[in-house]
């Protein structure tokens, strides 16, 4: 199976000249003075009685702000050109909402894929930061359009490792949500052309230890493929594509938990073949992403705080967000909101319950006495609705946050 990532037309978009103007115009969307000043002031900002710490390491990462400086200088070198998106460039509805006001098409899933139909050469197709399926960039390639492609470096360096296990005959066990853009794309990595490699997404650790059991002690070919259906390679058969396995990830999950599905899966496959043989069938690398990591690390060390609660900022669909989420929830009350309009006053909180998949409202959730409380935001999310949140927290307690900012303002003098 080819691996297109662009047609053979290339175009520099980051020339000095266009930079400037992305620049200009992503500081004017996504930039706060109070979030830039508060790092410097080590995450914290005090007013009354309510006190506030960010996380050491929040919000954009590398990969995100690539991605949409890439898609911001897009609209000014194709101005003349209609410009279409796969999906969303990242999972954060504010940015993708930045995206289509400057005239930046969505094109939709359907049945699984994208739906191309109304593509021409003529065209402009930016690919999000999680990549996309094979399938759907030979298409593009096939029409002939100019593709922008913004996928994350750590993402294709999953692909890499992968494509090796493809290549050695080596069964991809990828720990990640198989509806997820990114583990499609990686799936679709994990195929050669004659349907000979495999692949198999495994999203908890009650599923690592199903395939786990399969692979010690075989079962129920029947069970176990409609058990994973949709998440795994057509023809897969657990009795024949288990037996030589490496495993990958999504790069946004839990390192913890990836960790753990390698170190169950490479326990099965040594209690099956043994200490010599075992070791020939198992493949791992380190995929995880360093920025997720970072932000894991972050709120770790946040969570040692004798905290009231937990904010968690960013879009509901965002996978690194939502592990934040889960962090948290583990340890204190927590409540994963999108932006600042789901506090709407200090007695009800609109939030979102991962466990329901859907949002939430909470009664009683700001005590009015003392408190402290923290904030952290997924790698998708702008300092402009991190400073939104704060602003609101302030304000519910019928404080302003511009004496904050004079003193930003008067410190960088």
């Amino acid at each position: 199976m080819s691996d297109t990532t662009a047609p053979a037309k290339r175009v520099n978009l980051r020339t000095p000249e266009v930079m400037d103007l992305v620049q200009a115009q992503v500081e004017n969307h996504y930039k706060s003075e109070l979030v830039d000043w508060a790092r410097t002031n080590g995450g914290i900002l005090r007013a009354g009685n309510l006190t506030i710490r960010l996380a050491k390491a929040f919000g954009f990462c590398y990969g995100v702000e690539r991605a949409i400086d890439l898609a911001y200088a897009a609209t000014k070198v194709f101005k003349d050109r209609r410009i279409f998106l796969l999906g969303e460039i990242i999972h954060n509805p504010e940015v993708n909402f930045q995206l289509a006001e400057m005239g930046v098409r969505s094109l939709k899933e359907i049945g699984g894929d994208y739906d191309l139909s109304n593509l021409t050469a003529e065209d402009v197709v930016i690919i999000p930061a999680f990549g996309a399926q094979v399938r759907t960039m030979d298409r593009i390639k096939e029409i002939g359009c100019q593709v922008v492609d913004t996928t994350c470096g750590d993402v294709m360096s999953v692909w890499k490792r992968v494509r090796q296990y493809s290549r050695e005959q080596v069964t991809s066990i990828i720990h990640g949500k198989a509806w997820h853009e990114e583990t499609k794309a990686t799936s679709s990595r994990a195929l050669t052309s004659d349907n000979s490699s495999h692949y198999l997404v495994v999203f908890t650790l009650a599923e690592t230890d199903y395939v786990c059991d399969y692979i010690r002690n075989g079962g129920n070919k029947a069970a176990f493929l409609e058990k994973f259906k949709g998440c795994h390679s057509e023809g897969f058969n657990p009795d024949l594509h288990l037996v030589r396995v490496g495993v990958a990830n999504q790069t946004t999950m839990l390192r913890g938990e990836t960790e753990e599905v390698q170190r169950r899966i490479q326990k099965a496959i040594l209690d099956k073949y043994g200490p010599e043989e075992g070791p020939k069938r198992f493949r791992f690398f380190d995929t995880i992403c360093g920025a997720t990591q970072e932000r894991q690390d972050a709120l770790t060390n946040l969570l040692d705080e004798p905290m009231a609660l937990l904010l968690v900022i960013g879009g509901y669909n965002s996978s690194n967000t939502s592990h934040l989420a889960e962090m948290g929830e583990a340890k204190l009350p927590t409540f994963f909101i999108k932006n600042s309009e789901q506090m709407i006053s200090a007695d009800l909180i609109r939030h979102y319950d991962q466990h329901k998949n859907a949002e939430v409202e909470s009664t009683a959730w700001l005590p009015q006495d003392k408190l402290l409380v923290g904030i952290t935001a997924g790698a998708s999310c702008p300092n402009n609705l991190i400073e939104h949140a704060i602003r609101r927290l302030f304000e519910l307690r019928g404080i302003s946050v511009e004496s904050l900012l004079a003193d930003a303002r008067g410190s960088s003098l």
